[in-house]
C-alpha cells in the first residue's frame, strides 16, 4: 500500500495552531503567578489572586484622598507580604546537620517566631521594597532575626547596635551617623541601606557566593579571606560549608537558611504567618531642622514612647541639630502630622534660653548644665570656635518638658559602679594570658574593651580590667586555687624577717612550704609566702 503524504500547506497550518495554543498557555507577563509560588512553597499559608479590579480601586481611594502613602506595584499579586517576600527567595536550598539543627530549635520554639514577627511587622514592608529594589535574596530581609531578632536597640558586646548589629567604624563607612543626638545604626531605613551595600560589596568580593558573603558579614572578610587561602593550600574546597571558620558564624549562615525555611513551610511545622499586610505601616516625614521630639509626639497624636519606638535612632529629648532631619510617623498619622507641622511656628519647634557665660566656662559645661550638646550651642548661635568670653549672651536649646518625661533611661548604657585597673599590653600577651593573671573571665576582659575574644592585641594598647566577681569554673579555677606568691631566700633572712617582710606568721609560711623546709632554710629556696589565690 502506497504511503499518503501530507501537503506543504497543511503542515504549516498545524505548525501555527502548535504556536498559537502554546502562546495563550504561557504566562504573558513573565513573572511567577500565584499558582506558580503555590507549587514552590505548598505549606504557605497566604497565596492571593492578581486582581487588577482590587488595584484599580486601591489606586482610586488613594488619589481621593491625596495621601501620598506608597503603593508597591506589586500590591496587584499579593496583599500580604509573606508570599511577596517568599518570591524573592533566592539562596540555595540546603539540608544538612547544621541546617537541621536550628531547624529543629526554631520549630521548638514558636513563641520566639512570633515575637519577632510583632517586632518585625513595623518595619518589614519597607526593608522588603529596598531588598527587592536592589536585587538582593529575599532570605536577607529576615537576616535581623539572627542578628537581634529585630530589637533596634539591641547591643553586642562589641559595640555593635541596631537590628543589623552595625559595630561604629563599619557604621561611619557605610554612612551611618553616630553622635550624642543620633545612631544611625538604629535607624531601620539608613542601616538597611547600609547592609544591603555592604553584602553587595562583600558579595562581589567573595565571587557572588552569597553565602560566603553572609560569614563575611558576620566574622569579617579578612578571616573568611583566610580560611579560603588555608583550604586552598590543602587542596580542599573553598565553599561556605567546607571551610574552617569561627564557631559563631558556622552557625551564623545555618541559622538564616533555617529560619527562612520555617518561613516558607509555615502550615508544615505547625507555625502561624501574622498577616502583615503589603503597605507601608510607617512613613519618613521631612521635619527641615531640629525638633523637640515632645512637640512632635504632640503634633502627630500619638505618646512620646511611641515616637521613640518607631524612631529609635534618636537618643535625646530632639533630633540631631545637624540632621537628618526626619522622623518616621505611622502612614495613618502622617498627613494631619504634616498639616499641624506646616501650621508650626519655628520658634515653637525648639525652646531656647539665654544664658550669661561665667568665667572659666567652655562650651562643655554649658551643654552639659542645660542636658544638650555643644554642637547644637554652636550651630544656635553661629559660633565657628569652641571659645567662650566671660559676659557674652548666648541662646540655648533646652527642652520642653522635664527630661523624665522623655524616658530616656532605656536608650542609655546602664553605668556599671566598680573599681576598674588599667593594664598596658606587652610583647607576646594575649587576652587568655591577661585574662589568667587578674582572674577574670576572657569575655569579660573582651566586653569591658568593647572587643571580640579573637581580636588581636597590639603591644601598647591600654586594656579595662574591672575588679568583679566573675565566677570561673572547671580546669582553669582548679589551676587558679593552687597559685601561690613566690619569694626566693636571700641571705641573711630568716622565718621570722620573711613572715614580718609579707605580713604573715612563722607558721603559716611552715603550712604553706610543708614538707620542703626543716628546722632552717637556705639563700636561693624558694618559699611560698601568701596563700592560694581566690
Amino acid at each position: 500500500m502506497e504511503p499518503k503524504f501530507i501537503s506543504t500547506r497543511a503542515v504549516l497550518f498545524l505548525l501555527a495552531i502548535n504556536l498559537l495554543v502554546a502562546g495563550c498557555a504561557q504566562n504573558s507577563s513573565g513573572v511567577k503567578d500565584s499558582a506558580t509560588i503555590s507549587e514552590q512553597y505548598p505549606s504557605t499559608a497566604y497565596h492571593q489572586d492578581t486582581q487588577v479590579e482590587q488595584d484599580a480601586e486601591i489606586s482610586g481611594k488613594n488619589s481621593e484622598s491625596g495621601s501620598n502613602t506608597r503603593i508597591p506595584a506589586s500590591y496587584g499579586k499579593y496583599k500580604i507580604l509573606w508570599p511577596r517576600l517568599l518570591s524573592l527567595y533566592a539562596l540555595p536550598k540546603t539540608s544538612n546537620k547544621r541546617v537541621r539543627r536550628e531547624l529543629t530549635w526554631f520549630v521548638e520554639h514558636p513563641d520566639y517566631l512570633q515575637r519577632v514577627q510583632i517586632r518585625a511587622e513595623p518595619y518589614l514592608f519597607d526593608i522588603v521594597e529596598q531588598i527587592e529594589h536592589q536585587h538582593v535574596p529575599g532570605e536577607i530581609a529576615l537576616l535581623p532575626i539572627v542578628e537581634s531578632a529585630f530589637q533596634p536597640h539591641a547591643r553586642s558586646h562589641a559595640r555593635a547596635h541596631g537590628i543589623w548589629q552595625f559595630i561604629p567604624s563599619t557604621g561611619r563607612l557605610y554612612g551611618l551617623k553616630q553622635n550624642w543626638w543620633y545612631d544611625g545604626r538604629r535607624d531601620i531605613y539608613a542601616s538597611t541601606q547600609a547592609a544591603i551595600r555592604y553584602l553587595q560589596k562583600l558579595h562581589r568580593e567573595f565571587d557572588s557566593d552569597w553565602l560566603l558573603a553572609l560569614a563575611a558579614y558576620n566574622c569579617g572578610e579578612g578571616a573568611v579571606h583566610k580560611a579560603i587561602k588555608k583550604n586552598i593550600r590543602r587542596g580542599r574546597p573553598t565553599d561556605f560549608w567546607s571551610l574552617q571558620l569561627p564557631r559563631e558564624t558556622k552557625n551564623y549562615v545555618p541559622r538564616l537558611l533555617a529560619v527562612s525555611q520555617v518561613f516558607a513551610n509555615a502550615a508544615s511545622y505547625n507555625i502561624s504567618l501574622r498577616p502583615i499586610p503589603n503597605l507601608p505601616v510607617l512613613e519618613r516625614v521631612g521635619i527641615g531642622s531640629q525638633m523637640d521630639l515632645a512637640v512632635a509626639a504632640e503634633l502627630a497624636g500619638m505618646s512620646i514612647e511611641k515616637l521613640y519606638h518607631f524612631n529609635p535612632a534618636f537618643s535625646q529629648w530632639a533630633t540631631d541639630p545637624l540632621g537628618p532631619h526626619h522622623l518616621v510617623i505611622p502612614a495613618e498619622l502622617s498627613e494631619p502630622f504634616k498639616s499641624k507641622l506646616a501650621e508650626l511656628p519655628t520658634e515653637r519647634r525648639i525652646q531656647l534660653k539665654r544664658h550669661k557665660v561665667a568665667r572659666g566656662e567652655s562650651l562643655r559645661t554649658v551643654a552639659r548644665k542645660y542636658k544638650t550638646s555643644p554642637e547644637a550651642i554652636q550651630q544656635t548661635n553661629r559660633l565657628h570656635g569652641a571659645r567662650l568670653h566671660a559676659g557674652r549672651d548666648l541662646i540655648v536649646p533646652v527642652s520642653a518638658k522635664n527630661l523624665a518625661y522623655y524616658n530616656l533611661k532605656p536608650y542609655k548604657a546602664p553605668k556599671k559602679k566598680s573599681r576598674k585597673i588599667y593594664y598596658r599590653v606587652r610583647r607576646g600577651d594575649s587576652l587568655w594570658k591577661i585574662a589568667r593573671r587578674y582572674s577574670v573571665s576572657i569575655k569579660s576582659l573582651a566586653k569591658w574593651n568593647h572587643m571580640t575574644t579573637r581580636t588581636t592585641l597590639r603591644p601598647g594598647k591600654k586594656l579595662v580590667i574591672r575588679n568583679n566577681k566573675s565566677k570561673v569554673s572547671g580546669k582553669y579555677a582548679k589551676s587558679r586555687s593552687k597559685r601561690y606568691r613566690r619569694y626566693t631566700v636571700r641571705k641573711g633572712d630568716s622565718l621570722y624577717l620573711i613572715a614580718r617582710r609579707f605580713k604573715v606568721t612563722v607558721a603559716e609560711l611552715r603550712k604553706w612550704n610543708a614538707p620542703r623546709i626543716g628546722k632552717y632554710i637556705r639563700p636561693g629556696q624558694r618559699l611560698n609566702v601568701g596563700g592560694p589565690t581566690t
